[in-house]
């Protein structure tokens, strides 16, 4: 049996990860987890012993993928157009409780998406047998027969055509707040909670698009100097507030360009249509705005001194991955810290 027979029968064995499932069959028989691949997706894998469970087994046996042309006769809606890999990554779960909050929320609304959409599916596939067979009916019968017999046939049409109307209407609803959960959950992925700015998904992202920006590119990594002297001394919730400032100023200094948290204390920047000498200058400039600024604890009135960050800025090189373009400019960040910090190293 080919892979996606033995995909099928492993997935089978249980409904705990049922979630998992449903994205690896969409991926295996290349869906893009639109609402509609999804719907189809889960009634097949939610009702293993159903007639369409048991059709979709059929025609996957021997390792064969679903055509788009099976999934429409079956009563799935094909969506073009979508990258079912990227799409897939796009909903992976991320480290934030807001994500997560957001994606539970989703999945309910999948379910609930689903059952509309499979009952729809199975009514319309009764409602045309009966129909066959009222047809036929009325062929073996007299005039008068066949005139109430269509009357009750047409009665029974406009009745089942109100409720299908009035659950696709709820079934589009459920889809469109669907898709605004996604949209609301793949942003939050993408935002650090703590200084509203992109993370480092969000960066990564953009860098590997950066063809779209003006050229050239620069990247620039900066990091707080003595910051753990700061939490140490202040707290982690003053340090937290640094952060923020900091993460602040960098976005107003340089609000052409992207600006993300790396992690902890390090920022990181993609700076777009600068030459080195100009990315560096836009980054002293903001340099020299943190450094003026006077901080204190707002609990105690303390002065937490002067606060200064240090940073390497470097030009993007062509066809360059996203973490050697970094570690570059993180040596040239250490470079700065070795130098006496509060400057900017660039290479």
């Amino acid at each position: 049996m080919g892979d996606a027979g033995l995909v099928w029968r492993r997935r089978s064995k249980g409904k705990d990860d049922l979630y998992a499932q449903i994205g690896l069959f969409l991926a295996d028989h290349r869906l893009s987890p639109d609402p509609l691949h999804y719907a189809f997706v889960h009634a097949v894998l939610s009702a293993p012993d159903s007639p369409l469970a048991r059709e979709v087994r059929e025609l996957v046996d021997g390792g064969v993928r679903l055509t788009h042309q099976e999934v429409e006769r079956l009563g799935g809606r094909v969506m073009m157009g979508a990258d079912p890999v990227r799409r897939l990554r796009d909903l992976a779960p991320v480290p934030n409780r807001e994500a997560d909050r957001l994606v539970s929320e989703t999945a309910a609304q999948m379910d609930s998406f689903a059952m509309l959409t499979r009952t729809m599916h199975f009514e319309t596939r009764d409602f045309g047998r009966d129909l066959a067979e009222s047809a036929a009916m009325i062929e073996l019968q007299s005039s008068t027969s066949a005139i109430d017999e269509l009357s009750r046939l047409a009665g029974a049409m406009i009745s089942r055509v109100r409720e299908s109307e009035d659950k696709l209407a709820e079934a589009t609803q459920e889809a469109e707040m669907l898709r605004g959960k996604l949209a609301e959950a793949r942003s939050t992925a993408r935002r650090d909670p703590m200084t509203g700015l992109a993370n480092r998904l969000a960066f990564t992202e953009a860098y590997e698009q950066r063809a779209t920006l003006p050229a050239p590119h620069c990247i620039a990594l900066c990091d707080v100097d003595r910051f753990k002297r700061i939490n140490d001394v202040h707290g982690h919730m003053v340090g937290d507030r640094v952060l923020k400032v900091l993460g602040d100023t960098l976005r107003e200094s340089c609000s052409d360009h992207l600006v993300a948290r790396h992690g902890g204390e390090e920022f990181v920047l993609l700076l777009n249509g600068l030459q080195l000498s100009a990315a560096a200058e836009l980054l002293d400039s903001a340099r020299q705005s943190v450094a003026g600024k006077r901080f204190r604890n707002r609990e105690t009135g303390a002065a937490l001194g002067v606060i200064t960050f240090s940073a390497g800025v470097t030009a993007v090189r062509a066809e360059e991955p996203v973490d050697v373009a970094i570690e570059r400019a993180d040596r040239l960040l250490y470079a700065a810290k070795a130098q006496g910090r509060d400057r900017i190293c660039v290479g």
